[in-house]
């Protein structure tokens, strides 16, 4: 028999090793699309004329990683906040960028419960991860760029966090 069919599991990257592939993959898309690690801190909109602005903080700067929100314009009438939203961790050195969390008004423990497993924590951040992927892919379609993207000063309230 031949390798392949001996093991299997040897073909088919563990879910783990899909989870980093999709981090480098929303990496690459992000950068691609708005260039966030060449950006100053602040608020930026980007608008290609569709009448659906996309919101995007650089919230922090460290050496190597920054925290972003990104976000439609839309207020969540419950909560209050901007939704759909994410929240972003990109490093820059790494080159992988995760989506930590996508529940605006809710903290990560509210969503996963206090002592999640560690099965259940993978999950999450498969969902979160697969799901910025595809809002990356769809805003590169709908002609989000970073030359549609445009610094601005920001109510509080459209704030994510």
């Amino acid at each position: 028999m031949s390798a392949i069919l001996d093991r299997p599991a040897s073909v088919l990257p563990s879910r783990f090793g899909y989870l980093m592939g999709l981090y480098s993959e929303n990496h690459a898309r992000l950068s691609r699309l708005f260039a966030p690690q060449r950006l100053e801190s602040g608020h930026y909109v980007s608008d290609p004329g569709d009448g659906i602005e996309v919101h995007m903080t650089v919230q922090t700067r460290h050496r190597y990683t920054l925290e972003l929100d990104l976000s439609y314009g839309f207020i969540d009438d419950r909560t209050g906040l901007p939704t759909p939203s994410a929240q972003l961790r990109m490093y820059t050195d790494a080159r992988q960028a995760e989506a930590w969390h996508c529940e605006p008004g809710r903290h990560l423990w509210q969503v996963l419960g206090p002592f999640p497993k560690a099965s259940t924590v993978l999950q999450h951040r498969l969902r979160m991860n697969s799901f910025l992927n595809r809002w990356l892919e769809y805003l590169s379609e709908q002609g989000h760029s970073i030359g549609t993207l445009q610094r601005i000063d920001v109510p509080t309230r459209l704030r994510c966090r």
